[in-house]
């Protein structure tokens, strides 16, 4: 189809839509358009916006929805109702059709009457309401006219009861109040005081009380105007129980609890005035013992309860938490209080995993072929909740168009050990500085092969020792002070010495081997509220390599300073962050935006990162536009124009912003339309990579590119075809870079222009 017939079928189809769906509605029917409400009182600006978004959206039933004021839903329902509709009218219909709503839906008197009971919980008394029905045709709206005055508003808040111990401990939470002098009587507001002092009352022992038990009364005979003095007191039927505090007397925890295990001869070890009962030792007593946070003898308090809840579960290998508590004596005892028992039932996972994958992996540069992952996993190695992880990997890929080059072929094999302990193995004991997860200490080791048959055979080693661990459900840190890597070039062919000698700077990041140092990360996440409309996502690391070994060589006047081992190692600062904002249209349908940053700085004898750590553009989580690093440096580009030499076409500093929206086709397929800028650059000059060092005209030096995606959505993973074409290319001219043609139906424009990206899971 050419460009012409494109346009002319979109503009047939905006026609089709805009004739409207006035000649569909039955007879008798009236199609309802909407309502408009108007708050006839003595309103601040503020308070009318707060009060009329309130109060609108109690009014139902919502009117078929327009896109770019057309009822498209509705016409699509309408369409597909007809006795032969046709494939594209049933499916549009089942797709995007909306049942219509007629004016014979809406209940306007019943309406009004939940907008005055609204209005009074908000301490307007006294409204006076209206609405009238305007038609046009077979069209109808309604307006909803309020008409109040001032609300009514405190003047004193009093506690009311008699010396009891629990009056006084009201009467202390009552300092917190939000109720102030000029608060409106908002029933809202009240329940919330309620929940407030319930909550208060909770975490200081009354296991028995509820905020059900407070009852509110309101005074205006006092007062002329609309004032009002509030009481609040216990009813007068409150349970002796619940004006009590309870103090936990037992703690028994249960390891390996099953509903069908006999106990009768299980072991039980007394630590701390904890029993911990178990037939087997499944979990060390002492070190389950520093988990749990409340003691015998001190009161019940939910919120401790909460926190010892969340740690046990941070351990890792428990499949559920439940703490109960049983109340078994109806006499206090001698401190007041009543006596409480506590039972910890903790049920653990199977201790070992076995797991093999085998992949089908694809990459941008043309890179296919299959992998092999090997996975062993015991859950509590140790007996206490220790997490080990060994993964073997194999993978073979050969490169399928590799242009006027030989095509490559990549062997790699590795083998990664983690050992994992649910604490912090530090001198100073920290455990209990930790509310909602306790810190966790992490070992890493693990060895890779790496045979690029035409170019190089890379022997890499590495290993860590840090800690990673949660302030709070939004805020993740993880700390490695101890990092190593080590990265040994085994063998290289002839093409590839030519490589090297014509790159300097890839030379050093290759002969370089030795990196050790530390990096800091840390998350802030508020995707984890899944109801949230707005959500930001911010991520950072730190990364710093050869410092210390400097400062140390520098110290003791070392005759190679760049050396330690008698090995070169790589000196440089790193750091990059990741910003991004998801706004939510409806539950599946959301704009979001990205900005990521890096830069990273060589120092001493560096003249760049390392090639390991070195940043790229392009690819499926990058600018999508542009293959697996074939983007930049800066307005560099290899050779012929091949992407296969990819080892060029990596820098120290990175910029790129992303905007992608997201919306559902059907339950399982989304799409999505983006568009990414992005380029990367290097921090020194390098004249055999021309154009790639960062300037002051770097925006002329971005990458940008637009497409549409197509996901594949089953909730455990996501399988992503992302389809982009680059609207402006770095490396033409800077008059000539921004694309001046479109042909999408022309063969050799589409091998030039379009890439096809796949990828496991979201791009960010």
């Amino acid at each position: 189809m050419s460009k012409r017939g494109s346009f002319i079928w979109i503009i047939f189809l905006l026609l089709s839509f805009s004739c409207g769906v006035k000649k569909f509605i039955p007879e008798g029917q009236i199609l309802y358009t909407g309502h408009e409400l108007k708050l006839e009182a003595p309103l601040t600006k503020s308070e009318r916006s707060s009060l009329q978004s309130e109060l609108n959206s109690l009014i139902k039933p919502d009117p078929n929805g327009k896109i770019l004021g057309v009822r498209f839903g509705l016409w699509a329902h309408y369409k597909s109702s007809k006795e032969k509709p046709g494939f594209i009218n049933r499916f549009l219909g089942k797709r995007f059709g909306e049942k219509p709503v007629y004016l014979s839906d809406v209940q306007p008197e019943r309406t009004n009457g939940i907008l005055i009971n609204r209005l009074e919980n908000l301490g307007y008394f006294f409204g006076i309401e209206k609405y009238e029905i305007i038609e046009k045709e077979k069209f109808a709206n309604i307006e909803y006219t309020l008409s109040f005055g001032e609300p009514y508003r405190l003047e004193t808040y009093q506690l009311l009861g008699d010396s009891l111990e629990i009056i006084q401990e009201i009467k202390t939470a009552l300092d917190k109040t939000d109720l102030i002098k000029g608060s409106k009587l908002d029933l809202e507001a009240l329940k919330k005081e309620r929940e407030r002092i319930d909550l208060d009352l909770k975490s200081k022992g009354y296991y028995n009380f509820n905020a059900d038990l407070l009852i509110f009364e309101a005074d205006t005979n006092q007062y002329d105007d609309r004032r009002f003095d509030l009481y609040l007191r216990l009813k007068g039927n409150t349970p002796v129980k619940s004006k009590f505090p309870y103090a936990i007397r037992d703690i028994k925890v249960f390891p390996n609890y099953a509903i069908n295990e006999d106990i009768a001869d299980a072991d039980t070890v007394h630590i701390n005035g904890i029993d911990i009962i178990q037939s087997e030792e499944v979990f060390k007593p002492h070190l389950l013992e520093n988990y749990i946070l409340f003691r015998e003898g001190t009161k019940f308090d939910p919120q401790v309860s909460r926190q010892t809840s969340n740690r046990l579960s941070s351990i890792g290998n428990f499949r559920y938490v439940n703490i109960s508590f049983e109340e078994t004596d109806s006499v206090r005892g001698e401190d007041g209080n009543y006596p409480l028992n506590a039972r910890i039932l903790l049920s653990p996972l199977n201790r070992r995993a076995v797991r093999a994958e085998v992949q089908g992996v694809t990459k941008s540069n043309s890179f296919v072929g299959p992998a092999l992952i090997l996975n062993y996993q015991n859950r509590n190695i140790f007996n206490g909740g220790e997490i080990f992880n060994l993964t073997a990997k194999f993978g073979y890929e050969v490169q399928l168009q590799s242009g006027e080059r030989q095509a490559q072929q990549s062997i790699e094999m590795g083998l990664q050990g983690s050992l994992v302990f649910p604490r912090v193995l530090f001198p100073v004991p920290v455990m209990n500085r930790f509310k909602l997860a306790i810190p966790k200490t992490r070992i890493t080791a693990g060895i890779e092969y790496q045979n690029r048959t035409d170019l190089y055979l890379i022997n890499s080693y590495n290993s860590a020792f840090g800690y990673f661990w949660n302030i709070n459900k939004y805020v993740y840190h993880e700390f490695n002070p101890i990092s190593v890597s080590i990265v040994n070039l085994v063998r290289t062919t002839p093409e590839f010495d030519e490589i090297l000698e014509s790159n300097p700077f890839l030379r050093r990041s290759f002969e370089q081997q030795f990196i050790m140092g530390m990096n800091y990360t840390f998350n802030y996440n508020q995707l984890v509220d899944t109801d949230r409309k707005n959500a930001i996502f911010f991520s950072t690391t730190i990364d710093l390599a050869g410092n210390i070994l400097k400062g140390v060589n520098t110290l003791f006047n070392t005759e190679n300073p760049g050396f330690a081992f008698g090995l070169e190692y790589a000196q440089y600062i790193k750091n990059d962050m990741d910003l991004r904002f998801y706004h939510k249209f409806t539950k599946e349908t959301m704009l979001v935006t990205r900005l990521y940053g890096g830069l990273g700085i060589p120092l001493g004898n560096s003249v760049s990162l390392p090639f390991v750590k070195q940043f790229f553009a392009g690819g499926p989580r990058s600018v999508r536009s542009f293959r697996i690093r074939s983007l930049g440096p800066g307005t560099f580009l290899p050779e012929g124009g091949s992407t296969s030499g990819f080892f060029d076409q990596a820098g120290d500093i990175r910029l790129e912003g992303n905007v992608e929206m997201r919306f559902p086709l059907n339950k399982y397929l989304k799409g999505a339309f983006f568009a990414d800028a992005g380029n990367i650059w290097l921090f020194n000059e390098n004249k055999a990579l021309p154009g790639g060092k960062f300037s002051k005209n770097w925006a002329k030096e971005l990458g940008v590119g637009a497409g549409m995606g197509l996901r594949v959505d089953i909730s455990l993973f996501v399988l992503r075809f992302d389809l982009a074409f680059p609207v402006r290319k770095p490396w033409l001219p800077e008059n000539d870079r921004w694309l001046d043609s479109f042909d999408v139906f022309d063969a050799a424009w589409r091998r030039e222009n379009m890439v096809l990206n796949f990828a496991i899971g979201y791009p960010f």
